[in-house]
């Protein structure tokens, strides 16, 4: 007889992306995804398949946190002004904590760091899972590039740009003031 579960997959997963968010891919253990879900490892696996089942899980939980921002951008009719809305709303969700860690410091961006973090052969998935997302926004970053009346060639290279950026903002997130992070948008978006 199949055994019933006594979860709710959206409630673990949402736990899981903030641990490897916190943690990083690499330094979250079975064991810690078990204490942090609150379900033992048999559950994990018949679940999820695997370590990396979970993450990908997260990575699509992590995506629909973004999901709002995102299609902030996509639908704005403006330019230059909706990329800095864009970074400044980024930057809300890096420092986002959970109910139960209220003082938890800037995480950065989950991708961001998880890209910098894994090895192209060994974890070809998840990275290809990350190149989606930030060929998507670079795409995003084009078009309201175009609106500005950049050409097709200029828009491309300063959507390419934008990205690097953008996950400069994620690494800085983590280690400068307010203040600081504001002067670099300014100056990023100022350069274009």
């Amino acid at each position: 007889m199949a055994r019933t579960k006594n979860f709710d997959d959206n409630d673990v997963i949402e736990k899981a992306t903030y641990l490897f968010w916190k943690n990083g891919y690499g330094n979250t253990s079975m064991s810690a995804l078990e204490k942090t879900m609150g379900i033992n490892k048999f559950s994990i696996y018949a679940s999820f398949g695997n370590k990396q089942g979970v993450f990908l899980r997260s990575l699509a939980c992590y995506k629909q946190k973004l999901l709002p921002i995102v299609n902030k951008l996509k639908n704005s009719e403006q330019g230059l002004q909706a990329i800095r809305t864009y970074f400044y709303d980024s930057l809300a969700i890096y420092s986002r904590s959970t109910p139960s860690d209220e003082q938890l410091a800037s995480k950065g961006c989950l991708m961001t760091n998880t890209r910098a973090e894994l090895k192209e052969e060994k974890d070809a998935i998840i990275l290809k899972e990350i190149q989606d997302f930030i060929d998507y926004q670079s795409h995003l970053f084009k078009e309201k590039l175009l609106i500005e009346g950049l050409s097709d060639v200029q828009a491309s290279k300063k959507a390419n740009y934008l990205i690097i950026a953008k996950q400069a903002l994620s690494a800085a997130s983590k280690v400068h003031s307010k203040q600081q992070l504001d002067d670099f948008i300014d100056v990023t978006l100022s350069a274009l």
